[in-house]
């Protein structure tokens, strides 16, 4: 269901970034910036099919929980599908209204927010409203984690997170098609 799946979306959904779901060097590196233990409340942008789903469902805890947002309907059929656990929540929506989704579900603050939306494909405000809501809702110390292909402008994504969040980490991992550029950004206590 993985690559077949976002081929056929690829071509109807200008959104969707790449033909191939994430590999596991790539899923791996992401999370392992991830706390588990402490980690409630998670957030995932653009879950696409569930590749980094299935692999946090593996390691958070059993009272956490897992809200999938997803804008593209096929890919939210297929989650709501795939992922029965209780512990998560599938809702096709935008990551631009992640702050009324998380109010409607309790409001509690996010620890984590993993995000696979392609950002350079985005208008501007759009970036904007995301990383601001982003920023809401998450607890200080809480951490946005973004995987976008390697070779995007620093306009559409690193800037606007600098100005966001302050100081941000970046790292690659060439063993994904395409490579991925990772960011890390963490809430300020007291921002």
């Amino acid at each position: 269901m993985g690559t077949l799946t976002y081929l056929r979306n690829f071509f109807t959904d200008k959104y969707i970034a790449s033909v191939t779901p994430t590999s596991i060097y790539g899923v791996r590196k992401v999370c392992g910036k991830i706390d588990f233990a402490r980690a409630g409340t998670m957030i995932e942008f653009g879950p696409g099919t569930g590749v980094f789903t299935r692999y946090l469902l593996e390691r958070i805890r059993f009272d956490a929980r897992l809200i999938l947002i997803e804008r593209n309907p096929a890919f939210a059929a297929i989650l709501r599908e795939k992922f029965p656990d209780p512990r998560v929540t599938v809702v096709h929506d935008s990551a631009e209204n992640v702050h009324p989704i998380l109010d409607a579900r309790g409001g509690l603050p996010a620890d984590c927010i993993l995000s696979g939306i392609p950002f350079s494909f985005l208008p501007a405000e759009v970036r904007k409203h995301i990383l601001l809501g982003s920023h809401a809702v998450l607890r200080p110390g809480g951490k946005f984690l973004a995987y976008q292909t390697f070779y995007q402008s620093a306009a559409h994504l690193r800037v606007p997170l600098e100005e966001r969040f302050g100081s941000i980490r970046l790292e690659y991992e060439m063993r994904n098609i395409p490579p991925l550029s990772i960011y890390e950004a963490i809430k300020e206590n007291g921002a």
